[in-house]
């Protein structure tokens, strides 16, 4: 009877029972769902710390823009661009923003959020606002949300009553919810190196598991792909190929430069890794420390799999040799063509450019691979290049050429010119390059001699030879300076000042003063330039040379070139027409910039932020900055490259046309820096440009490969007082390097190094012509500005071969005290300085601080330094 009862009562109990707790779950989940809406529905910006670019008046606060009174507004200066950010105390998942405008509202900005309030992401992006109440969803994470306004509806500035900011759903994973379709499938890939052409990053991430990346036989590697935006990671799959790792870390990072380990083996057996891991990020990085096997590391696939929905797979089309347009100023050549048709194309491109030194013609002539016969004789604003992996892919039976004819047998002006990527058989056995800056010759064999001054062995001053190998003798005839790099020479013959040599082959020994050869056995550290190749399948490949150190010779003779091939669809094709926003929208969706030959007016700031994207410019590619802009900036992020453009100043003002870091920029970059190739400022000469400083360095370990910074001293709007510009280079960052730095004519300092562990092999540069007396031209109490000053603060600086002229035609009694001023410190070293006057137009007192000098008389004799201290 009891146990009937309890049985009994058992069976009406149990109904209750079941109710409350469904009861209880319904309660619980209306509570989750209520906390998950109101997290969604409160604004995360009331009343949080703001700032802005700038305020109309006192009346328009920042403040007022988060204050949650839309009778209350911020209003900006009336120029653009401007910028608003609030600072929401903790990094949160943002899913909507609100913006409330007032009558003066954006026609184009961006919204963009950042863990740091220094790199910047944008999350949404429009150049067609039309104002009233901007709703928008977004999705994306940071601790600082900004919106940024790069272009004005009005003639007002940018005005907000409210900036509104939201939480996104939560990303946080819980069991169960991790996706199923590949994050990583066609995204943006790239390696520290690649093992050959065959074997690049893109090949991890295609779905196809019979391509395969490899690296290079050396620890560490790594590979990491970019997921688009920040993601919730749950699941890495790493299908490996007999080359495995067996000590590595799968890591992820919101800015690919700051990593956070989320999963760790010291034990790695190969086959198939299918990792359970929990973190957050836009980048994953498979980071090796420890090969297996004698061979590199080797993946078939990286996949990375991601909670909710996973981004949407980068369309992968199969760029090949003929549907990838370059635009109108690009021309291609293939063996199969007549000579005839080949050589007329070159000679109407010659025709053009011969005079053409401040045109806005641009041109590229790039050869597939092949053989050729043909007579390429090159003129300003123009790039050969052949389109092989190997310069020896593309040979030219005939001349690849720069010749002075057009201006009296005088090279001293033959500027902006490329050549590059080919081999060379000159049927007379010398192949001429008679150019001065702006002109370089990179990745070139040629089968004979190499003559740098022109043909009547005129005047020629300055270049620059690089990752290059020349059978026979470099003859440098008149070259007054010269810089070459990592190649490999059968001889040289000549100098006429200052010719320098790192990590050469074949390089004259260390006789400077006499003759004036500075050498050194190797490169510290380098980076070669990235460039354009069409690979065996056929398709379209940027190539990025791998960072080396204490290196000497080139990189593809006799072996095979390390680095990682980014295929074409990866970058934004940008041709004439595009603006600065089309580039913008391009970068923030993870894409990198091919440049195509043409001139390119900003009315905003070109904002390179994501770490190893690749700015890659074709026939001397011109940026002009308008309304006095930045023309473009880099975050303080890992292993940007930017290379072969020249950005020449508009006629308003821009305080700084190029900006490598953020003031204050502090992370260390050794592994993997950023590097600039072949970058090139110019003030004057097409128009009245002005700009205060040309080239601002904040980032740290930057490598500088080759650059003229040019404040023009002929041409169209050149004037003391029209052309203006105070300083050429300043370096904020720490250990930067520079390889072939020319700097001219700035009208105060033309360097200024405020960095520690700076070092500078080959420095050429000109003081200003034109100051129209002294009483113009005084620092302080002091007469003139030196060349190139290393701060008081400094305490580690080393600097060789590095020369400064004067020529002062406007009023030749002006003095200059000294060409380099350095603080006294047994840690700031210079070899092989010298310093001249040309023709006895001017004088310059002392070489470096108070020892050597003058330089002064019509001789034109240099003075020189052996070594300070």
């Amino acid at each position: 009877m009891v146990s009937s009862l309890l049985s009994s009562q058992s069976r009406h109990l149990l109904p209750r029972a079941i109710f409350s707790v469904l009861c209880c779950a319904l309660i619980a989940a209306i509570l989750v769902v209520a906390h998950s809406t109101a997290a969604q529905t409160s604004n995360l910006a009331l009343n949080r710390p703001v700032t802005a670019s700038s305020v109309e008046n006192g009346g328009t606060p920042a403040t007022a823009a988060v204050d949650g009174n839309t009778g209350t507004r911020w209003s900006s200066a009336a120029s653009d661009p401007q910028s608003i950010s609030v600072d929401l105390g903790a990094v949160r998942s943002i899913g909507r923003v609100v913006l409330r405008w007032e009558a003066a509202y954006a026609r184009a900005y961006q919204i963009q959020v950042s863990s740091d309030g220094t790199t910047w992401t944008n999350v949404f992006s429009t150049t067609t606002g039309d104002g009233g109440v901007d709703d928008l969803t977004v999705s994306g994470s940071g601790r600082y949300v900004r919106v940024y306004g790069t272009q004005r509806a009005t003639q007002y500035g940018y005005s907000l009553w409210e900036l509104e900011v939201y939480a996104g759903a939560t990303a946080t994973p819980t069991p169960g919810t991790c996706g199923t379709s590949n994050a990583a499938l066609n995204r943006p890939a790239t390696a520290l190196s690649i093992e050959n052409a065959g074997t690049p990053a893109s090949a991890a991430v295609d779905g196809n598991t019979g391509t395969r990346w490899a690296s290079a036989a050396s620890d560490p590697q790594w590979l990491q792909v970019d997921l688009g935006s920040v993601q919730s990671i749950c699941k890495v799959i790493l299908r490996w190929e007999a080359a495995y790792g067996r000590a590595y870390q799968i890591q992820v990072s919101n800015d690919g430069s700051t990593w956070t380990n989320v999963f760790s083996t010291t034990t790695g057996d190969g086959g198939v890794d299918d990792l359970t891991v929990s973190g957050s990020g836009r980048y994953v990085r498979m980071y090796g420390t420890q090969r297996a096997t004698g061979y590199g590391y080797s993946l078939w696939e990286l996949e990375v799999f991601v909670a909710g929905t996973a981004p949407s797979p980068t369309p992968t089309p199969s760029p090949s040799t003929g549907p990838v347009d370059f635009g109108p100023n690009v021309a291609i050549f293939d063996p199969s063509m007549s000579s005839a048709t080949i050589q007329a194309k070159l000679n109407s491109v010659f025709a053009t450019q011969e005079q053409n030194q401040f045109g806005m013609e641009r041109n590229a002539l790039l050869f597939k691979p092949g053989t050729y016969a043909v007579d390429a004789n090159i003129g300003f604003n123009t790039q050969i290049a052949g389109l092989g992996f190997s310069p020896d892919d593309v040979t030219i039976n005939g001349y690849v050429r720069a010749e002075a004819d057009w201006f009296g047998d005088n090279g001293t002006q033959n500027f902006w010119r490329f050549a590059e990527n080919m081999s060379v058989t000159p049927p007379d056995g010398n192949n001429r390059w008679a150019v001065s800056q702006a002109a370089p010759f990179r990745r070139m064999h040629v089968r004979g001699q190499l003559q740098l001054d022109p043909r009547g062995h005129g005047w020629s001053s300055g270049g620059f030879l690089a990752d290059s190998k020349v059978d026979g003798q470099v003859f440098a005839g008149s070259q007054q300076q010269y810089m070459t790099r990592n190649s490999q020479i059968g001889s040289w013959s000549n100098c006429v000042w200052n010719c320098v040599f790192v990590g050469v082959s074949g390089a004259p020994a260390q006789t400077f003063p006499n003759p004036p050869y500075t050498t050194i056995g190797q490169t510290p550290v380098i980076r070669e330039k990235p460039f354009l190749y069409i690979d065996a399948a056929g398709n379209y490949q940027v190539f990025v040379p791998a960072l080396r150190t204490n290196a000497g010779g080139t990189t593809w003779f006799g072996q095979t070139p390390q680095g990682t091939s980014i295929p074409i669809s990866q970058f934004f094709i940008v041709k004439p027409g595009a603006t600065a926003a089309n580039m913008n929208n391009a970068l923030a969706q993870g894409r990198n910039l091919l440049i195509t030959p043409g001139v390119y007016h900003l009315n905003q700031t070109i904002n390179v932020t994501r770490a190893n994207t690749v700015v890659l410019g074709m026939g001397l590619a011109t940026l002009i900055p308008d309304n006095g802009v930045v023309a473009l900036k880099v975050a303080d992020v890992d292993g940007v490259k930017v290379a072969g453009i020249l950005i020449d100043a508009g006629t308003t003002n821009s305080p700084i046309l190029m900006e490598v870091g953020p003031p204050g920029a502090s992370a260390s970059h050794t592994t993997n820096p950023t590097s600039l190739h072949d970058v090139f400022a110019r003030i004057g000469g097409a128009v009245a440009g002005k700009a205060t400083v040309s080239l601002v360095i904040n980032s740290s370990n930057v490598i500088i490969d080759h650059t003229w910074l040019w404040r023009g001293d002929h041409g169209s709007g050149i004037g003391w007082n029209v052309n203006t510009a105070d300083h050429g280079l300043i370096v904020n960052g720490s250990n930067v390097t520079a390889y072939g730095l020319f700097v001219e004519h700035y009208q105060k300092y033309n360097v200024i190094w405020n960095g520690n562990g700076g070092r500078t092999y080959m420095f050429q540069n000109e003081l200003p012509y034109d100051p129209p007396n002294q009483a113009s031209w005084m620092n302080g109490s002091g007469r003139g500005y030196a060349a190139y000053k290393v701060a008081n603060s400094v305490t580690t600086h080393e600097a060789w071969g590095v020369g400064s002229y004067c020529y002062f035609n406007v009023d030749p009694s002006i003095v200059a005290d000294r060409g380099f001023e350095v603080p006294n410190t047994a840690g700031v070293r210079f070899h092989n300085l010298l310093t001249v006057s040309l023709g006895g137009n001017g004088v310059i007192t002392n070489v470096i601080n108070t020892t050597g000098g003058p330089a002064q008389g019509t001789a034109t004799v240099p003075s020189y330094v052996v070594n300070y201290p």
